[in-house]
C-alpha cells in the first residue's frame, strides 16, 4: 500500500499521470466523469457527516466525482480515498485540488481490502461514511489503451492498475486451458456460450497468439450464434466482464473489502455500496442480510438487546437510477444500491474515536 498524502504531487508522479490520461489531455476529470446516484449518496450519508472531523471514506476514489460532491455538501467532513489505478489517483488529487479541497483529503494508492491499513496510515480508527462504487472507472473505460472496452481496437490488458505488473488478458487467453478459460467465462460473466468461445479462442491461438482486443471480439462474435446476438447487447460484453475480473481478481478483493469496510464503521456510519452485475449485487445482498438479521429465536417473544443485529438496513432492497439519470448517464442503467448503518459495537470491538 503506499500512502500518498494531500500535498501537491512530484514531477514523475505528474508525468507518468499525463501520460496515461492520454486521450483526455483536452477533457477535465469533471467532464470525462458523471458520478452515479449522487443525489441519493448526499442523502445516504448527510447523517453521518455532520461532526466536526467526520471522516468520508471513498474506496473506489477513481476520478473524485462522488468524493467533490460528498465533500462539497458536508463541509465538517474529511476524505480518505482509494484506488488501485496510480493514474487516477493523479487525476483525483488534481481534482480535489483545483475545487479546493487541500487539506481536507489524504489518498492512498491501495486495494479496497487494504482498508485496515489505510485507515492506520491515515491516523483514522473508524469511517462515518464508505463509498464503494464497483466495477470500473469512467477513467479506465475511457482510456483506450487499456484495453477494457469492447468496441475499441486496443492492446489487450485489462489491469486495473496497469504500472502493478500481473497478468493481462492477453496471458489469460493465451495461456490457460479451455476448461479453465470456460469456467472463467461462464462463472464471471454468466455467459451461455462459454465453452464454444473458450474453444475458438484456443483453436485462434495456436494460430497466432491474441495481442489485441479487436482479435477477441471477432473470435466472440463468430462462436455465438446470430439469433443470440439480436438481444442482450454487444456479444463480447460478457466475455470482456469475465476477462476483467479474473485479471483483477475482483471478487474475491470485494467479499474481503465488504468485512473490512463493515468492521471499520463507526456507530452510526454507513456503507453504501454500488453495484453493476449481478455477481457483485449478489455478494453485497449476502453481507449485508448477514449483519442485519437477528440472532434471537424466531419464537422469542421479545429480542433481547444482545441478540439484536449491529447494523440495520438504510432502506430495503437495491435502489435504482431514475430514469432521467439513465437516459443522461448510460452508465447509472445497471447499478444497484445498497447501503447499511452501523448501529452499536461489540465489547469486543469498542474504540476510541
Amino acid at each position: 500500500m503506499d500512502d500518498q498524502t494531500s500535498g501537491s504531487a512530484g514531477p514523475a508522479a505528474r508525468e507518468h499521470s499525463a501520460a496515461a490520461a492520454g486521450a483526455h489531455s483536452e477533457r477535465t476529470a469533471a467532464e470525462m466523469h458523471a458520478p452515479v446516484m449522487e443525489r441519493e449518496l448526499l442523502d445516504i450519508f448527510a447523517p453521518a457527516l455532520q461532526a466536526p472531523g467526520s471522516v468520508y471514506l471513498d474506496c473506489t476514489l477513481g476520478m473524485a466525482g462522488h468524493a467533490c460532491a460528498v465533500l462539497a455538501a458536508n463541509p465538517e467532513a474529511r476524505l480518505v480515498g482509494i484506488d488501485r489505478d496510480s493514474a487516477a489517483l493523479e487525476l483525483a488529487r488534481g481534482r480535489l485540488t483545483d475545487a479546493g479541497f487541500d487539506g481536507r483529503f489524504s489518498l492512498h494508492h491501495a486495494t479496497y481490502d487494504e482498508i485496515p491499513e489505510v485507515l492506520d496510515a491515515a491516523k483514522v480508527a473508524a469511517a462515518d461514511a464508505i463509498l464503494m462504487d464497483l466495477g470500473l472507472s469512467s477513467f479506465q473505460i475511457d482510456t483506450r489503451d487499456r484495453g477494457f472496452a469492447y468496441s475499441v481496437d486496443a492492446p489487450l490488458d485489462m489491469r486495473m492498475n496497469a504500472s502493478g505488473g500481473g497478468a493481462t488478458a492477453a496471458d489469460l487467453v493465451n495461456t490457460l486451458e479451455e476448461q479453465e478459460l470456460a469456467r472463467i467465462l461462464s462463472q464471471y460473466g454468466e455467459e451461455r456460450f462459454a465453452r464454444r468461445i473458450a474453444r475458438s479462442i484456443v483453436q485462434r491461438r495456436a494460430e497466432q497468439p491474441f495481442t489485441r482486443s479487436g482479435d477477441l471480439v471477432e473470435v466472440i462474435d463468430r462462436s455465438i450464434p446470430a439469433k443470440s446476438k439480436r438481444t442482450g447487447g454487444h456479444p463480447a460484453k460478457r466475455t470482456f466482464q469475465a476477462l476483467r475480473i479474473a485479471v483483477n481478481d475482483e471478487l474475491d478483493i470485494l467479499q474481503d473489502a465488504l468485512e473490512a469496510a463493515l468492521g471499520a464503521l463507526a456507530d452510526g456510519g454507513r456503507l453504501a455500496v454500488e453495484s453493476y452485475h449481478s455477481l457483485e449485487d449478489r455478494m453485497v445482498k449476502r453481507a449485508f442480510t448477514a449483519v442485519t438479521t437477528s440472532s434471537a429465536p424466531l419464537d422469542l417473544p421479545v429480542e433481547l438487546p444482545e441478540l439484536a443485529p449491529d447494523y440495520r438496513l438504510v432502506h430495503r432492497g437495491a435502489k435504482q437510477a431514475s430514469a432521467q439519470e439513465q437516459e443522461t448517464n448510460t452508465r447509472s442503467a445497471s447499478v444497484r444500491l445498497r447501503a447499511v448503518e452501523r448501529t452499536a459495537r461489540t465489547a469486543t470491538s469498542q474504540e476510541s474515536r
